[in-house]
């Protein structure tokens, strides 16, 4: 059994669609999404609709919480910055109907079973919904986690870090950003997680996509120029 894991779409479409693409090939029977679906990129609906078109198990990050507190008419604190608030404020005015309720509907986390595996999807960690787990987080921490665990797999997202950790005897496994990477490549990351027989592999995979679609629709929605730039150059900021 193969299954695609992906993460941290931060609406864009475009790269989206170039890792369903390069996904094809392993012929995955499921998709899970850990989160962060939307914001940062002007294509919520195009998003969510290939979510709900092919059934992916997704659950909430962070910045889809935001958009859920606008939905419901609550303020938002945070950000402030006038160039991030609207990156909010307008992906939530954008929103259709079918996916304004398929947001409110995700749950922050969800444990499946496939296979002989348990799996358990989370956007920052087994405890922390915004904590940061990254290639380079201490084994410690990985232990922490893997005695509360009851899963043998744990999916992640949120640190735009790609990993595959075995600790405890559990798989931790960060697929990286489908929409946002943040190392200096704007390349789309997943993942391919691999259950046979009680076995459990996984791989991690990067591939370009049409980052210039992203950067043409944020100029004809009038939205900040500098996610444009940040989109090109796979950095979280430009100094």
């Amino acid at each position: 059994m193969n299954i695609l894991v992906i993460s941290d779409i931060h609406g864009n479409y475009p790269a989206l669609a170039a890792v369903a693409q390069a996904a094809a090939p392993f012929n995955c029977s499921h998709i899970l999404n850990c989160g962060d679906s939307l914001v940062y990129a002007p294509f919520p609906n195009e998003t969510l609709d290939w979510l709900r078109r092919n059934q992916v198990f997704s659950i909430r990050g962070n910045t889809d919480d935001r958009v859920v507190k606008l939905l419901k008419g609550k303020s938002m604190k945070k950000p402030s910055k006038p160039e991030k608030r609207i990156m909010y404020t307008s992906t939530a005015a954008a929103l259709t109907a079918e996916n304004k309720n398929y947001l409110l509907e995700l749950k922050k986390k969800k444990i499946l079973r496939l296979g002989h595996a348990f799996i358990g999807m989370y956007h920052g960690s087994p405890t922390d919904h915004e904590e940061f787990l990254a290639a380079d987080t201490p084994d410690k921490r990985f232990k922490e986690l893997a005695k509360e665990s009851s899963c043998e797999v744990v999916l992640t997202g949120h640190s735009h870090s790609p990993y595959h950790r075995q600790v405890g005897g559990v798989h931790f496994i960060n697929p990286g950003s489908v929409g946002r990477m943040m190392d200096g490549r704007p390349d789309a990351a997943f993942a391919i997680l691999q259950l046979d027989n009680g076995r459990i592999e996984a791989s991690l995979h990067r591939c370009a996509y049409d980052v210039e679609a992203v950067v043409k629709a944020l100029a004809e929605q009038q939205l900040p120029a500098i996610y444009g730039e940040m989109f090109r150059t796979g950095t979280k900021r430009l100094d």
